[in-house]
């Protein structure tokens, strides 16, 4: 049974936590105890029945301001697919943590206020799905019960969010009118819309593909640890330890070795006590060499046949997330996946308006800035291009003088 990761998006009080807490609601998926509670929560809604994101919002001052803060994961399953939800917060000053929770997201659920369509938040988030690379969205266009389920008020929002999706290179948007409140297009499809042709929510999460990396050639699997036990019995064992980014390795494959640039052959696989003929993209595995290479924590294992880019130089999106400005006099260390080493941000190329697209000249980031810099780094990186691979063309900032993460890195491209 595979995993489906999706995140909620939209402006303030368009119904997020509502909508996953009717997800959950729905589909059995709460626990006794947390029903209990539910129950006899203060908070209502107007008619009376449950505050259903009571679930979601879990800090105390969302609970007392009703609204989303940080980011909240909520699990359940259904008979055909197990899901990851991570609830995100709507306004602007959260932005870093909408970017957290929708970092490792296959699926964005866009919500829309049938009463005030696309607004400048819903052109916002819908900008960092676009950057952030999530191919499938889904725009549910919520509280239709206050709309009198009007098909038109829905036909409107759509033909507004055709024209912004062609603009951000939106390509799979799916639309769905919901009440989150009600139940209406969540689980189950809704009677009081029968002009409405398509799915349930649900239904259509339960269907729809996910991206796949498993079968993609792009291999890639940094060493997170060189296993040497060097006992009698193990004398000659050496191991690659490291979890499968992305693609698959098989036995007998030609691999690469960076940044060394070493060349050798798969001998043997090791999962838990097995030893498959192959480790897949999310498996965390032991891999095992024919030659003897100088191997170290923070090296990459890739298929000989794609290899990645390699470079001191490289040009990427950044979404600031610290308090204090950028410096850009400063070293900062940046992480790629387990390799860390020194780098500086070398120029500041353009910051974003997230409000309107806008691009525009700019000498500081601060808190929740999104642009494009070029860094330079004291070791050469081995990374994919954001789009080509997610899992191997991202990184985070950290500042060494308080061991914060201060930014994520999207790579663009490789500087000459």
């Amino acid at each position: 049974m595979n995993i489906l990761k999706f995140f909620t998006a939209g402006s303030v009080d368009d119904g997020k936590s509502t909508l996953i807490g009717r997800l959950l609601y729905d589909t059995d998926s709460i626990l006794a105890d947390q029903l209990e509670a539910l129950q006899s929560s203060n908070r209502k809604n107007d008619d009376g029945t449950i505050d259903l994101a009571i679930l979601t919002d879990g800090l105390r001052a969302e609970r007392e301001q009703g609204i989303t803060i940080d980011v909240a994961y909520k699990y359940f399953q259904t008979e055909k697919r197990k899901f990851i939800i991570a609830d995100t917060p709507g306004h602007i000053q959260y932005t870093r943590n909408m970017v957290t929770g929708a970092s490792t997201a296959n699926l964005a659920i866009i919500l829309v206020d049938a009463r005030n369509g696309v607004v400048e938040q819903t052109i916002r988030h819908s900008y960092l799905v676009s950057l952030l690379g999530i191919k499938h969205v889904v725009v549910c266009i919520n509280k239709m019960d206050m709309v009198d389920y009007s098909e038109s008020v829905y036909t409107n929002i759509i033909d507004r969010y055709k024209t912004l999706a062609q603009q951000l290179k939106l390509k799979d948007v799916t639309y769905i009118p919901v009440s989150a409140l009600k139940g209406d297009n969540i689980v189950q499809r809704s009677a009081r819309m029968n002009w409405y042709e398509g799915e349930s929510l649900l239904h259509f999460l339960e269907k729809v593909d996910t991206d796949n990396l498993d079968q993609s050639q792009l291999a890639r699997m940094p060493v997170q640890w060189v296993i040497r036990p060097q006992t009698e019995a193990l004398h000659d064992y050496r191991g690659y330890a490291g979890r499968v980014l992305s693609g698959t390795f098989k036995l007998n494959d030609k691999v690469t070795i960076l940044p060394s640039g070493a060349s050798s052959t798969i001998e043997k696989i090791e999962f838990f006590e097995q030893a498959p003929e192959a480790a897949h993209a999310g498996q965390s595995v032991i891999i095992h060499l024919k030659d003897d290479v100088d191997i170290s924590r923070g090296d990459t294992i890739v298929n000989a046949s794609a290899l990645p880019q390699e470079s001191k130089l490289i040009e990427a999106d950044l979404c600031w997330m610290d308090a204090r400005a950028l410096d850009t006099s400063i070293m900062y260390v940046i992480q790629h996946n387990s390799k860390t080493t020194k780098c500086k941000i070398s120029e500041i190329l353009h910051k974003v308006d997230i409000n309107t697209l806008e691009k525009h000249q700019a000498d500081e980031f601060r808190l929740n800035d999104i642009g494009r810099v070029i860094i330079k780094t004291a070791d050469a990186l081995a990374f994919d291009l954001y789009d080509d691979n997610r899992a191997n063309g991202s990184a985070i900032l950290i500042d060494s003088r308080t061991n914060l993460t201060v930014g994520a890195l999207m790579f663009r491209a490789a500087v000459e």
